[in-house]
């Protein structure tokens, strides 16, 4: 899975953000290194063993034909409390990390393989992640 070598922080504060404001991401938005991409349409926050899960997919579905670049990192701390603990008494311990994505962030880049295969590795993948995304090519752009 991955996660930092190292952190400035072991908790992060929560990030609390207005319902009512649509945010959309304004970095890494286009596709860079491959012919087929999945680009997230809804918000949510994708731990890194959903990141993992998609990647393993994504690399039996293509073989050893296709490449694929996972175009985001977890670097944002998650803590939970134990089961069936009380309320208060500080924060909960760091389980793992996770990764902000925004509509239109670009998750995952698939190249070298025909389009029918590209569409089902990426669609695969978007099945193991929590968030709803579209399947794009450098035609559409």
């Amino acid at each position: 899975m991955l996660f930092p070598k190292k952190v400035k922080h072991r908790k992060w504060q929560t990030d609390r953000r207005n319902p009512e404001k649509k945010l959309v991401a304004t970095r890494g938005i286009s596709l860079q290194f491959g012919s087929y991409g999945l680009r997230a349409t809804s918000q949510a926050r994708v731990k890194s063993n959903q990141i993992e899960a998609a990647r393993k997919v994504v690399s039996r579905t293509l073989g050893k034909a296709g490449k694929y670049w996972i175009r985001v990192f977890p670097d944002r701390p998650v803590t939970a409390k134990a089961a069936e603990v009380g309320m208060g008494k500080g924060k909960g311990d760091p389980q793992g990390f996770c990764f902000d994505v925004e509509p239109g962030r670009i998750l995952f880049e698939v190249d070298g393989v025909t389009e029918a295969v590209a569409r089902e590795a990426l669609r695969k993948a978007g099945c193991k992640l929590p968030v709803t995304g579209r399947i794009i090519s450098r035609s559409d752009m």
